[in-house]
């Protein structure tokens, strides 16, 4: 097992990243000494998988446990599931000593770190990622939020979990699609952060496609330090956190206007990132060679590296990036690489320049 630390004084806490890692949830909750009543929220498709071990391992330990499942998907990042979560919560008689355990992909780990954030002003929270974009991401740095029809994770706080336990065996149920999505977040560590980690990308993607297990942990292990280490500097995005955003002003803007689902959140980050390569040739002096490197390891991954959208799509994209968090005076900001393993945020970006990489992507 590898221990990734989260260093942010009173509020650090541990990645636990191996395997076998969800029958050990109730001991590690113990450890916390958290309260004795806990909900597990999950969705329905991760419920049938893993609710009945994760349960087991928590009634174990002596909690008292309810299960609160949400259609899976993007659309139960909303207002009324959490409301939903509250009153089951109330029902089930949480107190200021309970916890929530997150249980499932980036959009579980959201929406349960939001309820957890709010419920009695604030609950412990647990993250038990199963899907890679949440182990070596949304997992950690405790960004909560749900969305708004006018724009993704648009209502929010910043609230950490006490542990995050990362269980490789649970990736090995993962569909094809929805594991390659999680690549996405895996390349950006290297494109924003560790050169040595892109190549490594390029050497051993072979390897991760199949799961090897070692393979695996090193990239998982190296994402979540990375992470831990951009989150330890700067929590709330004051300023480094923002890298972490390369390729989601376009990516976040793509899957508002499809409908949250039609893409997932890799996908269209995929396409992103390709747009935000283009975009630092010209802008930070990204070499050509190093924009083609990035497009063919997305493109290797098996993932979307271009959108076609009609003037009205187009009209949309640029309404909801203007809608974008990070969106300041009016103006969009962008992440741009000066080189692999090096960026720049708060880059201003001319419309007109982002609809010749539309377009080219588009030919």
């Amino acid at each position: 097992m590898r221990v990734v630390k989260v260093s942010l004084g009173e509020r650090s806490y541990s990645i636990l990243i191996g395997n076998r890692l969800l029958p050990r949830l109730g001991s590690e909750c113990k450890k916390l000494g958290l309260g004795q009543r806990c909900a597990v929220i999950t969705d329905s498709n991760v419920a049938a998988k893993f609710s009945k071990p994760a349960l087991a391992s928590l009634k174990a330990a002596g909690f008292d446990p309810v299960l609160i499942t949400v259609p899976p998907g993007e659309k139960s990042k909303d207002l009324k599931i959490v409301q939903s979560c509250y009153d089951q919560l109330a029902l089930h008689r949480l107190e200021r000593k309970s916890f929530v355990v997150a249980l499932g992909g980036g959009v579980v780990g959201d929406l349960a770190g939001f309820v957890a954030a709010t419920y009695l002003r604030g609950v412990a929270f647990i993250q038990v990622p199963t899907t890679l974009l949440a182990q070596v991401d949304s997992s950690v740095g405790g960004k909560v939020g749900v969305n708004l029809k006018a724009g993704k994770n648009l209502v929010g706080a910043f609230y950490q979990p006490r542990i995050v336990l990362c269980d490789l065996d649970t990736l090995k149920t993962l569909p094809q699609r929805e594991y390659r999505a999680g690549l996405a977040e895996v390349i950006k560590y290297g494109i924003i952060y560790d050169q040595a980690l892109f190549r490594k990308l390029e050497r051993d993607l072979p390897k991760l496609l199949k799961l090897d297990p070692n393979a695996l942990a090193t990239v998982v292990a190296r994402c979540c330090a990375i992470k831990a280490d951009v989150v330890g500097q700067d929590e709330t995005e004051s300023g480094l956190r923002a890298i972490l955003n390369f390729g989601h002003t376009i990516g976040h803007a793509i899957e508002a206007i499809s409908g949250y689902g039609n893409y997932l959140h890799g996908e269209a980050i995929s396409i992103g990132q390709v747009a935000a390569a283009e975009l630092s040739a010209a802008l930070t002096g990204l070499p050509l060679g190093d924009v083609e490197r990035v497009t063919n390891l997305f493109r290797e991954s098996g993932l979307p590296t271009g959108i076609h959208l009609n003037s009205q799509q187009r009209a949309k994209l640029f309404d909801a990036m203007k809608l974008d968090k990070k969106v300041s005076a009016g103006e969009i900001k962008f992440v741009l690489a000066e080189r692999i393993g090096k960026v720049l945020w708060g880059q201003k970006v001319p419309q007109d320049l982002i609809e010749q990489v539309l377009d080219s992507q588009a030919a």
